[in-house]
């Protein structure tokens, strides 16, 4: 049984049709990524998983059980635990603060009551935001308060995180010790959903991918049938460099085909979205 399943689930705004009949899942101990143009509805998604958006049609269980219609917070007391694209930070408290009141709460929550200081440091160390853990969180670098979104999260020890472009602000070397954190989370039992843009992160880091467009699922499975799937390079890319047998095609004298087709990264600018050529 999968921890998290979304089930046929459509949500409408007016004549808008944000998803349409999605179904995936995700499972403990793994990370899956939810990955799609701008548009596609993935944020959308998480807003239904989470409980802020009420689905038009379908259901949403978690551990086995309909969530579909259960509130925010006790979808949090079931083990849920989420970041959102705009920093939710408490910018007046520093980032000790921040994770202590996440700490406290739910520790009250459970009923324990002892000093929670050398818990919170732990937090602090394990997503590598110690350096800063005395400054104010409107002060600190926007990479280093996603980090400080996920400590909060785990300060309430979740059985599915998650995740809506958490790497966003990072540099490379911080998004490989990111990655590495999130492989030794899902080592320890954590089920992980990631939505992001950046596809090198993906294909490190994810077991599965569901793949969104216009509202759709349109592709799942590891990182390597995802990269070469036609369907997803057409939705990323407004083409596809393979026929409907899998063989290459003439792409056009701007695209290069190379022996193995690659996903290039989309680039999030402020008008949409662009691609540029993956690293070698």
């Amino acid at each position: 049984m999968s921890l998290l399943e979304v089930d046929d689930v459509v949500v409408q705004f007016g004549g808008v049709t944000a998803v349409n009949h999605a179904s995936f899942e995700a499972e403990a101990g793994r990370i899956t990524g939810l990955i799609g143009p701008n548009g596609a509805g993935k944020t959308t998604c998480f807003n239904v998983i989470s409980g802020l958006q009420r689905p038009t049609k379908g259901a949403v269980r978690f551990n086995g059980k309909s969530v579909t219609r259960t509130p925010v917070h006790r979808r949090s007391r079931m083990g849920m635990a989420r970041t959102f694209q705009r920093l939710e930070a408490f910018g007046s408290l520093t980032v000790r603060e921040n994770v202590r009141v996440a700490l406290d709460i739910h520790r009250g929550l459970k009923g324990i009551v002892k000093p929670s200081g050398s818990d919170l440091d732990s937090l602090l160390e394990r997503v590598g935001i110690a350096a800063y853990a005395d400054d104010r969180a409107d002060a600190i670098p926007t990479g280093t308060a996603r980090l400080l979104e996920v400590a909060r999260c785990l300060a309430g020890a979740p059985r599915l995180l998650l995740l809506d472009e958490p790497s966003s602000g990072l540099d490379e070397s911080e998004t490989d010790d990111f990655g590495d954190l999130l492989k030794d989370l899902a080592a320890e039992g954590m089920g992980i959903l990631m939505v992001e843009h950046d596809m090198d992160l993906v294909m490190a880091v994810c077991d599965t991918i569901r793949v969104l467009d216009f509202g759709e699922v349109i592709a799942i499975g590891d990182p390597s049938m995802v990269r070469s799937d036609p369907k997803v390079q057409k939705a990323y890319l407004g083409y596809s460099d393979l026929d409907e047998s899998g063989e290459h095609v003439d792409a056009g004298p701007d695209v290069h085909v190379d022996e193995t087709p690659t996903l290039v990264t989309p680039v999030v600018t402020g008008g949409g979205a662009t691609v540029k050529e993956p690293s070698a």
